[in-house]
């Protein structure tokens, strides 16, 4: 596996790990968002990568530092 796929495996990972830990589920954080009702499956399960306007977005909504995200 890429260094490039594994980088996005790891977020999907801690955005799902942060996002259970607020007790919302990816509709609702995709709701927070803006995005697609189905937005934040897709990014946690890496079937569409995510831009760093969606990141940051993330990050302040779960109240998680944005390097947190990309922990291994």
């Amino acid at each position: 596996m890429d260094f490039e796929k594994e980088v996005y495996i790891n977020l999907g990972k801690n955005i799902r790990k942060y996002r259970e830990a607020k007790g919302l589920s990816q509709e609702k954080l995709s709701e927070l968002l803006n995005a697609n009702s189905k937005f934040v499956g897709h990014v946690e399960r890496v079937e569409r990568y995510i831009s760093l306007k969606k990141l940051i977005q993330i990050s302040a909504l779960l109240e998680v530092p944005l390097n947190k995200l990309f922990e291994f």
